[in-house]
């Protein structure tokens, strides 16, 4: 596993998306995936958050016994994070301010409640008519559902994925994880990613709208048309793919599973080459039809035959002949697996309560220029004094001084001290620069057509 620690860095200069500017107003799971994904391809990823406590996926996975959550560090990666009370017409103008140097925003609200805060699409694009708005939500921004609330499991039931996951006799289950809001994650920043290379050609921001539900449906394979055109309602199968055998689990002499992949034609003659089947028992299941008739018998047969051996003397037998097949791997058989290690699919960082905290590294991998994790998730508001320039972290005030109010157009800073953007040392302004400021507050900022496009 690659080891860096937490003030370690490396240059910035070949992360793909090192020129753009995201401002992620979301939170939990479908909204944040999407910015640590185009964080991790090194986009700058600013982070709004409430001051009263910031995203609930800070503490999610928690308890008494275990106060620290070890999602957060993970999905939080690579990310800036400010504290803006978006409650607040102070907090939303500054925010707006923000939206206005952006290339994309992020944002997982209910439909309807960017328009209620007056931060609607057209409005932020007089500001900024190439900024890009990712819109996740349960059920999209239109149609008669658009206004119900929605999470990943509503998603993943709306989308049909819920009903067919689990075992024949038992009700529907979950598959594991968060699946219906990170395939929805990765949606938006497809979206991203295609709006970005459009706006190339007209300078033109636009909206991607993202739905959960659609977003699962979107991996159901054939299962609308299986019912339209042969009236069948896919159920759940368990381990079994059916239809197509032999793909599914078998079990050991040593108390293993093993999942065997053989359900192509040719590969199916070399399981059966592995196992030493009779030449009537190949031919009899030699094509995809005859396998899919028979796929119980032959399942039996293949268990008959891995019960009696010993789990690495099968993945030997099986990876000699070419067959795909593993073992079942949890977190233990990850960790330990040297295909892992010589990738460095598994990387650690140093937390500086946690000690080191292993992670999935970035994926997919570029040749040329590969996306890096350069930091774990920040603090709360840990970035203010950069971004904003207000108080240190933690520093104690009510709502309306930790953000900048506006006053004749212009900013007041709270007590911590003066807006270091507004003036030099001798009460001149400082100058106009067509350079992307340090900080979001910066006294006068070209207009987008000056800045060079990213």
């Amino acid at each position: 596993m690659a080891t860096m620690t937490t003030g370690e860095t490396a240059s910035d200069d070949s992360l793909p998306l090192r020129d753009v500017r995201v401002i992620e107003m979301g939170h939990l799971i479908a909204g944040p995936y999407c910015g640590s994904l185009l964080g991790d391809l090194g986009a700058e990823v600013i982070k709004i958050e409430s001051p009263n406590g910031g995203d609930p996926m800070r503490r999610w996975g928690t308890s008494q016994s275990e106060p620290e959550s070890l999602w957060w560090p993970i999905i939080g990666r690579n990310k800036k994070s400010v504290t803006i009370d978006l409650h607040l017409e102070s907090g939303r103008s500054l925010a707006r301010t923000f939206i206005a140097s952006a290339d994309v925003v992020v944002e997982n609200f209910r439909p309807g409640t960017l328009e209620r805060w007056d931060m609607s699409f057209e409005q932020l694009k007089k500001d900024n008519p190439g900024v890009i708005l990712v819109r996740v939500s349960g059920y999209g921004q239109t149609g008669p559902y658009a206004h119900r609330p929605g999470y990943g499991a509503i998603g993943e039931a709306v989308g049909g994925l819920r009903y067919i996951t689990g075992d024949p006799g038992s009700p529907p289950s979950r598959a594991g994880i968060s699946l219906g809001d990170s395939v929805t994650g990765m949606f938006a920043c497809i979206g991203v990613l295609t709006a970005l290379h459009e706006r190339k050609r007209t300078g033109l921001g636009q909206i991607v709208d993202v739905a959960l539900y659609e977003s699962v449906l979107s991996l159901m394979e054939s299962t609308l048309a299986d019912y339209a055109i042969r009236g069948r309602i896919r159920e759940r199968t368990g381990a079994v793919l059916p239809g197509v055998a032999p793909s599914n689990l078998y079990p050991t002499s040593d108390g293993q599973w093993i999942l065997i992949a053989a359900n192509q034609d040719t590969v199916f003659l070399r399981l059966a080459d592995a196992i030493g089947f009779s030449e009537q028992d190949t031919q009899r299941f030699a094509t995809h039809a005859s396998r899919a008739t028979h796929q119980e018998q032959l399942d039996a047969m293949i268990s008959a035959w891995t019960k009696e051996r010993l789990t690495q003397e099968i993945l030997d037998a099986l990876e000699e002949h070419a067959v795909p097949a593993t073992l079942m791997y949890r977190a233990p058989e990850m960790l330990a697996d040297p295909h892992f290690s010589a990738r460095d699919s598994i990387i650690t960082r140093s937390h500086p309560t946690l000690g080191m905290l292993p992670m999935h590294n970035v994926s997919p991998r570029l040749s040329r220029t590969p996306g890096r994790v350069r930091w774990l998730a920040p603090e709360l508001g840990q970035h203010n004094a950069e971004l904003l320039g207000t108080a240190e972290p933690g520093a104690e005030y009510d709502e309306r001084e930790r953000l900048w109010t506006r006053s004749g157009g212009s900013h007041s800073a709270p007590p911590s001290g003066p807006d270091p953007t507004r003036s030099t040392s001798s009460g001149t302004p400082r100058p106009c620069s067509t350079e992307r400021p340090s900080s979001i507050s910066a006294a006068c900022r070209p207009p987008r057509s000056a800045r060079t496009r990213r």
